[in-house]
């Protein structure tokens, strides 16, 4: 996002979880001048708290939501008015922890169009590899980015160790990245697919080679949801693996299978094979065997060119020790020195505790 201060007296964030109140702030520094109304309803509507905040009563506002949450009465209001919503989330390059343990994130995405992952409509991303012309200094960055990526072995959490695997030399090896099930990006992009109908697809498509399945961290971690009990995985995996960063088993697969998990764009960087079976923002433009087709995406693009828009163009980063806007060269050599020196444990402990409770709660509303 620019830093230039914006005129905008008030403004309106929805479905923003309490503890990414104050997370949030460092991403609205053009905002400074402006009052934050975040609205966290628990017996009225979210409309009618927001109309008692000022929401009616200011000519001079804007709104943003987190992910691809739905408020009907606030989303109406904004056509009605003409009032700017921005869709919120996570950046490519979040944390050296898990965002369901509600750490800190440097990265978000501000997205006024749509959001990245729901590839029902259009999102600025997809706008960006659509339509931006990509020039010879940014796609040098995003050179530098790649070969900085892999040799910091960096990923979107970087919360694992990294080691070496003894895998089949005689084999092409498969990865297969569990996701979180009841995520956005599944709904939205991946048709509901699940991990288990997943591993059965990559077991059918390769009945004879080594497939690997690493479970996504925050459902291992009991965050979220998503599990696959191991003697289901096993009737079509070789191998489960976990407590291992991404990049060890990037550096020795020869293929990724995802619905839509980012793991795949990684496989990219790796220069591995990758199948998508849903439809994530780096499918379509020539560089992964697609399962589905979205007729907006009629360009093709180079790797170069997806790393800019997606790791360069779209992202907002702030420094790890001054909240300060930062490059995202600069995120990445700050993690590194994050990486040897982890969170106090205390603190770890009770932000799993607290992601216990939301789980909790997400399996009982499921139910209902």
């Amino acid at each position: 996002m620019s830093q230039k201060i914006t005129d905008i007296k008030r403004i309106f964030l929805f479905g923003f979880s309490r503890w990414k109140h104050d997370y949030i702030k460092p991403f609205l520094a053009e905002y400074s001048d402006a009052k934050i109304c975040f609205i966290n309803s628990i017996f009225a509507s979210e409309y009618d708290l927001a109309c008692r905040k000022g929401l009616k009563k200011y000519a001079d506002i804007e709104i943003f939501i987190w992910g691809r949450k739905e408020f009907a009465e606030v989303q109406e209001f904004a056509r009605a008015n003409n009032i700017k919503i921005t869709r919120v989330e996570d950046g490519f390059i979040r944390s050296v922890a898990l965002g369901s343990d509600l750490t800190q994130p440097y990265s978000q995405v501000f997205d006024d169009i749509g959001i990245y992952f729901d590839a029902t409509c259009p999102s600025k991303l997809e706008n960006i590899l659509n339509y931006h012309d990509f020039d010879k200094w940014l796609l040098q960055q995003a050179d530098t980015l790649i070969t900085k990526l892999i040799n910091s072995k960096l990923s979107k959490y970087n919360k694992d160790a990294h080691r070496e695997l003894n895998l089949p030399s005689n084999m092409r090896k498969i990865l297969v990245p569990g996701q979180v099930e009841n995520d956005a990006s599944i709904k939205f992009g991946g048709r509901g697919m699940t991990n288990l109908e997943l591993l059965k697809k990559v077991r059918q498509a390769k009945p004879d080679e080594y497939i690997i399945y690493k479970p996504h961290p925050d459902v291992l971690s009991g965050n979220r949801l998503g599990n696959v009990p191991e003697e289901q995985s096993l009737q079509y995996c070789d191998e489960i693996i976990t407590d291992i960063g991404m990049a060890s088993v990037l550096s020795v697969v020869d293929e990724v299978h995802t619905i839509t998990s980012l793991t795949g764009f990684e496989g990219l960087l790796y220069g591995k094979d990758v199948y998508t079976y849903g439809m994530p923002f780096y499918a379509g433009w020539g560089l992964t065997n697609d399962a589905l087709v979205e007729s907006r995406r009629q360009r093709k693009l180079s790797l170069a060119e997806v790393v800019a828009a997606a790791y360069i163009i779209y992202p907002s980063y702030i420094h790890p020790n001054t909240l300060k806007p930062c490059s995202v060269i600069e995120l990445i050599n700050e993690f590194i020195k994050l990486q040897q020196s982890p969170a106090p444990k205390y603190n770890t402990k009770l932000r799993a505790a607290y992601a216990g409770v939301m789980l909790y709660l997400q399996r009982v509303l499921k139910n209902k």
